[in-house]
């Protein structure tokens, strides 16, 4: 079943009784839905309640007349899209360019030709719909644009952030701690003897293992402002921005244990039965001229050292 589109809503501000009901009469025979306004303020009012599609506004009125309420529109709602005619009996040069300038997409003098005020209308719902359209298409546009930016930094299997969006969030952290003065703490995390695993369960099996170790980590780092991304293979990096030595060695044992409760079977670690994880911990505090290279290499350095003690271990780098 088909609904129907609503009825184009228009909104008359217009202080003279006669010339509401005229063209109103008119305007509701064409199926257009009608909102009554009798003066300037509380025309504003029922343009904030209703959210009209065409405002039809009456140029000289008491108190706010169609050009204060044009310019008031303007102020409320600065990206409006809703056209405004204005209908007066000013048709003096002046008058006209009061009108555009005060945000006026037409206008129309008194006496109204009612067929000419109905032609005008019908012509301002057609660009209104035209101009809302590719409004509407540059925002879904605008949309797609940033799901393929978040697309093209995350890892397709993990759903974690990818080597790009790690380097990414580094780059902005690193220069948010440096102006804070605050420290930064990395943590390269390596699945032990992933390469064992999978020569002995297979490729399928080594993805579903990736897969769960990911939602391990993911899970035992809690904060918003940390990621944990995919930096390669059986390879992990976690950001931990504004956060000292121990509590990132803290947050790496977690990420342990996390991996170790899993418990999925390797029978060709040489560590133990279950699948575990070595993790090099540094810790810097962004200051000028020092490279977020030396904060990379010294995890990197601090994780090597975890595998030449043993694996399964966390390793923190000496400055």
């Amino acid at each position: 079943m088909v609904l129907d589109s609503p009825p184009i809503r228009i909104l008359l501000v217009d202080d003279d009784l006669v010339v509401r009901a005229k063209i109103g009469e008119a305007l509701i025979l064409d199926g257009f839905e009608l909102i009554l306004a009798e003066n300037g303020n509380a025309g504003i009012k029922a343009y904030l309640e209703h959210h009209p599609d065409i405002v039809l506004v009456d140029g000289v009125m008491p108190d706010l007349d169609g050009f204060e309420f044009c310019e008031k529109l303007k102020e409320l709602e600065s990206n409006r899209l809703t056209p405004i005619l204005m209908i007066t009996s000013l048709d003096d040069d002046d008058s006209v360019e009061k009108a555009f300038a005060a945000g006026a997409n037409d206008y129309i003098t008194k006496p109204v030709n009612l067929a000419i005020l109905r032609q005008r209308v019908k012509n301002m719902v057609q660009q209104s719909q035209q101009l809302k359209d590719k409004f509407k298409i540059a925002e879904e546009l605008q949309q797609d644009n940033q799901n393929l930016k978040i697309l093209a930094n995350l890892d397709s299997l993990t759903k974690l952030h990818n080597r790009r969006g790690f380097e990414d969030y580094l780059q902005q952290e690193w220069e948010r701690m440096k102006r804070v003065c605050a420290p930064l703490s990395i943590i390269m995390c390596d699945i032990d003897f992933f390469k064992n695993y999978n020569d002995t369960y297979g490729h399928p099996a080594g993805d579903r293992c990736l897969i769960k170790v990911s939602a391990a980590m993911r899970n035992a780092v809690r904060r918003s402002s940390d990621l944990v991304a995919r930096y390669g293979g059986e390879e992990f990096v976690v950001v931990l921005p504004n956060t000292d030595a121990m509590g990132a060695i803290y947050v790496a044992e977690n990420i342990r244990a996390a991996v170790k409760d899993l418990r999925v079977h390797h029978n060709t670690s040489a560590v133990g039965e279950f699948v575990s994880m070595s993790l090099g911990v540094a810790t810097m505090i962004p200051t000028p001229g020092v490279d977020i290279s030396k904060a990379i290499d010294a995890s990197d350095r601090a994780l090597y050292e975890a595998k030449a003690q043993g694996r399964d271990r966390v390793v923190m780098a000496i400055a």
